[in-house]
């Protein structure tokens, strides 16, 4: 199977947003996606952007997969990287696709000189577990990600 790797443009604002979709079903939130595919154009592409992100396109221009990632400072590292999301569409995984988006994704962060390239995975995705230690990555068990919705900061 012949596909390139590029990074994403406005104009890939919907086919993003199927791959959050997706993204959502398989880890079994579905209805946990609040933004659209107008939030994505105005945050990731503008002037500022919040984000970047690497896509997986066929010879047809068909989108395959993406690794959506951002700009972190690391108060002991420095420039940092965050892997949001690596999402290949059902239909193409196996096929070597998420690793090529991985590998685009750490060669941008060499390229870009950062001290620390981070992800979080489900403790029950054991796949997406064993494919970072094939990387040699580093997976922490006695961190616990903490968040904060936006209800909960607007009720302070």
């Amino acid at each position: 199977m012949e596909y390139k790797i590029r990074f994403a443009q406005s104009s890939d604002a919907d086919d993003i947003m199927s791959l959050i979709q997706e993204l959502a079903d398989f880890e079994k939130e579905p209805d946990a996606v609040i933004i659209n595919a107008e939030y994505l154009s105005v945050h990731g592409f503008g002037e500022n952007p919040a984000f970047r992100c690497f896509l997986a396109e066929d010879e047809n221009n068909n989108i395959l997969g993406m690794a959506l990632f951002y700009h972190r400072f690391s108060t002991w590292k420095g420039l940092t990287f965050h892997l949001e999301d690596l999402i290949v569409k059902q239909q193409y995984r196996k096929l070597g696709v998420g690793k090529a988006l991985f590998e685009a994704f750490l060669n941008h962060a060499k390229e870009k000189k950062v001290n620390r390239a981070e992800w979080v995975v489900l403790d029950w995705n054991t796949n997406a577990i064993e494919f970072y230690k094939s990387y040699n990555a580093t997976i922490l068990d006695d961190w616990k990600t903490v968040q904060m919705d936006k209800e909960t900061i607007e009720n302070l």
